[in-house]
């Protein structure tokens, strides 16, 4: 049985783009690395959650790795954790940033954010302020992160079928009232919104005065990636609630950008499974500028050369697409998808992009076929109609202290 290698580039899909030929980043980028990559594997695209569906990266990220829905916690633990917070299940979490907000005739409307050096000891300072806050008989406490930016605890019986306050636009929507999803969060939804108020009488003449609440969530009880899918190993981001969301399963976090040297040391050091993530094209795309796109692509292409192809799975692709145009987050777009070792079968695919990977062997995959199949290419597959295992959802063959033999 082989490792598992995943080098995931945030945001990699795209649009086509006139100044680029009618092509994607990926497509016009000079990519000799991918390239070759893409020429000795079996190739596709993959849509994180569906055709169509744009995700955010937490929630794209969840399906690949093999998790349904209905056991996603909130990206709100996954900041938590990823900060080393203290995070129980008796505790509802929000992730709460503080901004400046101006009254219209149809609400408030943010205007901006702090800036994370001039505005740093302001902004902990007003978080501080509304830290401590109760209402109805739920506890609201705030623990700054950067910014302005807080994990919200709430404790008290909280419900977190709630909706976001923060409407994650400045000039689409006002800031928003909290509703429930369900009656049960009725509570809950009018206690945030009456915080919220609060917190606004607190930092009222303030250049920072209003706190938006989104991701809520609360840590479920789950399989580990270990029980799952018969693998275990690291985690690495730069990005903190990435880092939180693989501690949630059980791999470790390595806070760290994309660096195939480590892949390497963490395959001597006998993980089966290694994850290196990298944000930089995801934030060029952000940019909406197609050029710094296909520079950030040939940037990340540099570091790709020595990726461990002779021994171990190695699948190169993306969680979403974040288009360098038009004016959208993110896109539903596929992703190009490359998978890579001993024994992968190499399509006719020669070059690295959405059209050119379309046309391989793979075909169109969704985010939750990817842990099945390259547990498949690593020899690992749970082979179905027998019970190696009993954890619900198992993909892989089990770990063996699941196996319980009789004696």
């Amino acid at each position: 049985m082989l490792p598992i290698v995943v080098v995931l580039i945030d945001g990699l899909g795209d649009r086509a783009h006139e100044e680029l030929g009618g092509r994607t980043a990926s497509e016009a980028a000079g990519t000799p690395n991918l390239d070759a990559l893409a020429a000795g594997a079996s190739c596709g695209v993959l849509y994180g959650v569906g055709p169509g569906r744009a995700p955010s990266s937490e929630v794209a990220h969840w399906a690949m790795l093999g998790y349904r829905t209905d056991e996603f916690p909130g990206r709100a633990v996954f900041e938590a954790l990823g900060r080393g917070q203290d995070v129980r299940s008796e505790h509802v979490f929000a992730y709460a940033a503080l901004r400046p907000a101006e009254l219209r005739d149809d609400g408030w409307w943010l205007t901006g954010r702090p800036d994370p050096e001039r505005d740093a000891e302001l902004a902990a300072e007003l978080v501080s302020r509304c830290d401590g806050i109760e209402i109805d008989g739920l506890s609201f406490s705030l623990e700054h992160v950067w910014r302005g930016e807080s994990v919200l605890r709430i404790g008290g019986g909280a419900d977190e079928r709630v909706t976001d306050s923060d409407a994650f636009f400045r000039d689409r929507h006002p800031v928003l009232r909290p509703r429930p999803v369900v009656p049960e969060a009725e509570r809950t939804a009018r206690a945030c919104e009456e915080w919220s108020r609060e917190v606004m009488r607190r930092l009222d003449g303030e250049r920072f005065n209003v706190i938006t609440l989104k991701w809520f969530g609360r840590p479920h009880p789950l399989p580990s990636f270990r029980e799952r899918h018969g693998i275990d190993g690291a985690f690495a981001a730069e990005s903190a609630f990435l880092r939180g969301l693989g501690r949630s399963l059980g791999l470790e976090p390595v806070e760290a950008a994309l660096d195939a040297a480590l892949v390497g040391e963490r395959l001597d050091a006998g993980d089966t499974f290694v994850y290196m993530h990298d944000k930089r094209v995801d934030e060029a795309g952000h940019t909406k500028d197609p050029r710094r796109k296909q520079s950030a692509v040939e940037e990340i292409d540099g570091l790709l050369a020595d990726l461990p192809t002779e021994r171990a799975i190695v699948c190169l692709t993306g969680d979403h697409a974040t288009p360098a145009s038009p004016e959208v987050i993110h896109s539903g777009d596929p992703v190009p998808l490359v998978i890579a070792g001993p024994g992968v079968r190499a399509d006719p695919v020669t070059s690295f992009g959405e059209l050119d990977c379309a046309a391989g062997i793979l075909g169109q995959l969704r985010g939750p076929d990817l842990m099945p199949v390259l547990l498949n290419a690593a020899d690992r597959p749970l082979f179905l109609g027998s019970r190696p295992t009993p954890v619900d959802g198992a993909d892989g063959y089990p770990a063996a202290e699941l196996l319980e033999p009789l004696t």
